[in-house]
């Protein structure tokens, strides 16, 4: 065979593709349009049958059978983290047409948690960046935003007991929870000499989360801890002598060089954020619950707490104490365990624990996060 003859094959061969791509397409095109007019019979169900309230659009429980439902069909080429990414804007599109979202989340744009919210609620939600997690709560409460999105814990620094402590004056329960792998990048201004840095920026969780790497490179620079990544993205961006820790998404939002790239002390470094509003979640098949447990300042109380969900074989994951400010060295236990609150034996647990402590409240049983 000539070498044009192979050419002209290959270029034959190459138009076939892309002829199939095209016909695939114009399929995707429609198999789209369907879906989002089922999605608009939703709405006009919801809008007829739905009584005592304003229908509920988003199902979190709903989302997560789908996308579990899909992973665990995917054969592939596309791996699972990216099928979930495209079906995940699918169904961001197509709840946009039953209800446009507004998501409160942590301010500036940049923050991981409003890449945690994108995460969750995809590009077609509307993002409301706040400057405080008490911003975001009052925001969701006050029915300003339909849902939150805060930060509760990282696997390197542990709980956020801010987000903690906003739960104990709050109504609002959690209805989602997102996992977010979390890689920290040292960022400068495109103008900035190294030797004039004179400080470095971040959020203090951050800061944490990268203590040793500083240490060996930048230790005798001062930190100065700052509301949110990306807020110090921003003073680094109007200063040569301020270098910032945040992602380098925050880098191509405000110009900023990376100068390192994860700097984060432990490479499966991943944040958990709680999606917060007013709304009780179906179980989904794969659930936890959560909830905030007052108990008498008295020996053996915590005990006591504890003892059923050994005796019912519930699997707690995670168990963190804060102060109750109510009286001295009285505490409140946020308690994450295994399950949904239908299941008859957390609802059996639940009652024996309001027996034994002052106050139980549940703060919600809602979908597990996919890795």
């Amino acid at each position: 065979m000539s070498a044009e003859t192979a050419v002209s094959a290959e270029r034959t061969s190459l138009a076939d593709v892309r002829e199939r791509i095209d016909a695939i397409d114009r399929q995707l095109r429609t198999l789209l349009n369907q879906r989002a007019a089922c999605a608009q019979e939703v709405a006009r169900i919801k809008a007829h049958t739905d009584s005592g309230g304003s229908p509920v659009y988003y199902r979190p429980e709903r989302e997560a059978q789908v996308i579990s439902r899909l992973l665990a069909d995917n054969k592939g080429p596309l791996p699972d983290a990216h099928v979930e990414r495209l079906f995940r804007e699918i169904i961001s599109c197509c709840l946009s047409l039953e209800q446009p979202l507004t998501i409160a989340c942590l301010g500036p744009t940049g923050t991981y948690t409003e890449a945690a919210a994108i995460k969750q609620f995809g590009h077609f939600a509307k993002m409301r960046t706040l400057s405080s997690v008490p911003e975001v709560f009052r925001e969701v409460e006050s029915g300003a935003a339909h849902y939150g999105v805060v930060a509760v814990e990282n696997s390197t620094e542990g709980m956020v007991n801010h987000t903690l402590d906003c739960f104990m004056g709050s109504k609002l329960g959690i209805c989602a929870e997102v996992e977010l792998p979390i890689h920290h990048a040292f960022l400068v201004n495109r103008d900035a000499e190294v030797a004039e840095l004179r400080e470095i920026c971040s959020h203090e969780q951050s800061l944490a989360q990268c203590r040793r790497w500083l240490d060996g490179h930048y230790a005798t620079l001062p930190r100065r801890p700052v509301a949110s990544n990306a807020e110090a993205a921003s003073i680094a961006a109007e200063r040569v002598d301020v270098a910032a820790i945040a992602g380098e998404t925050a880098a191509d939002r405000y110009g900023l060089y990376v100068l390192h790239a994860n700097i984060e002390d432990q490479p499966d470094n991943k944040t958990r954020f709680f999606v917060i509003g007013d709304q009780a979640v179906e179980p989904s098949g794969r659930d936890r619950t959560s909830i905030m447990v007052s108990t008498r300042n008295e020996p053996g109380a915590l005990y006591k707490v504890l003892e059923p969900f050994h005796r019912h074989g519930i699997s707690l994951s995670r168990i963190e104490s804060r102060p109750s400010k109510v009286s001295s060295w009285s505490y409140v236990f946020f308690i994450d365990f295994e399950g949904h609150r239908s299941e008859p034996a957390i609802a059996k647990l639940l009652d024996e624990l309001r027996e034994a402590a002052i106050d139980v409240k549940n703060l919600g049983s809602y979908p597990r996060a996919t890795a």
